[in-house]
């Protein structure tokens, strides 16, 4: 997809500014707070990643007020002049650091996930949607605010090799390769939290799938996404999605 206005608009910046605006679009934002990361174009660091200046609403994020900040916290870039939010650093580094595969972290207060978080079983294998994440989902106990740098030994231990992680108390985590896969899962876990939600609240009895047709289910999602992550593939979904953020809010390519 080429528009003459993102021509030469760096394609890392590009798609993060896009998922900031899906993010907003769909209704998963919260306020000033929580974040999106992805790594850094080469030339600006080698080892760095952008993130959210802080202050600004995601409907405000574009492509050129992305901040880069390195795994040590040092602030590369920052054309907006307001540095990042202290939590979001302490989350998105640890995972950049140990997880060098991973292209993007996505991080979200949502009610719906929010309110799975705050319950001891997390997600349950009640419908094909949630069989994505069947035993694949990663937990995560509550520390308290994101503030304590140590905090990023357990969190990154916790998560393993993981795409996706209930913060358990806080909100919801996932990371891709790309920022089409890291955006994908979370908008499938989200509507993943809000079907459960639903269900919980009917007070109808529920019909949970069986373990062995719950995890042929997982494979085959697995079978069907493992490429989703490659950024030399094209994804048809994440792509779908980025016309959509283009056409709705082009200025975030600025």
């Amino acid at each position: 997809m080429q528009h003459d206005s993102i021509e030469n608009v760096p394609a890392e910046r590009l798609h993060l500014a896009a998922a900031y605006r899906l993010i907003a679009h769909f209704g998963l934002d919260d306020s000033i707070f929580t974040h999106i990361s992805a790594r850094a174009p080469k030339e600006e660091a080698e080892h760095g990643f952008l993130i959210n200046p802080f202050g600004l609403r995601f409907d405000e994020v574009t492509a050129s007020n992305l901040v880069t900040v390195d795994l040590d916290g040092n602030i590369i870039r920052d054309d907006y002049g307001k540095g990042i939010n202290a939590a979001g650093f302490t989350i998105h580094s640890a995972v950049h650091a140990a997880r060098p595969e991973v292209g993007c972290v996505l991080h979200t207060h949502t009610v719906a996930g929010v309110a799975i978080s705050s319950m001891k079983d997390g997600i349950l294998p009640l419908n094909q949607w949630s069989l994505q994440f069947y035993n694949r989902i990663a937990t995560h106990d509550y520390e308290g605010i994101a503030l304590n740098l140590e905090e990023r030994e357990r969190l990154v231990a916790d998560l393993g090799s993981a795409k996706t992680m209930i913060l358990r108390n806080h909100g919801l985590l996932t990371c891709g390769g790309t920022v089409g896969e890291a955006f994908a899962l979370m908008y499938n876990l989200e509507r993943t939290c809000k079907a459960q939600l639903a269900l919980l609240s009917s007070g109808a009895e529920l019909n949970p799938v069986p373990h062995e047709l719950a995890e042929y289910t997982a494979k085959q999602y697995e079978s069907m996404t493992k490429d989703r992550g490659n950024p030399d593939i094209p994804d048809p979904e994440w792509e779908a999605y980025l016309r959509l953020a283009l056409k709705h809010y082009p200025d975030l390519s600025q």
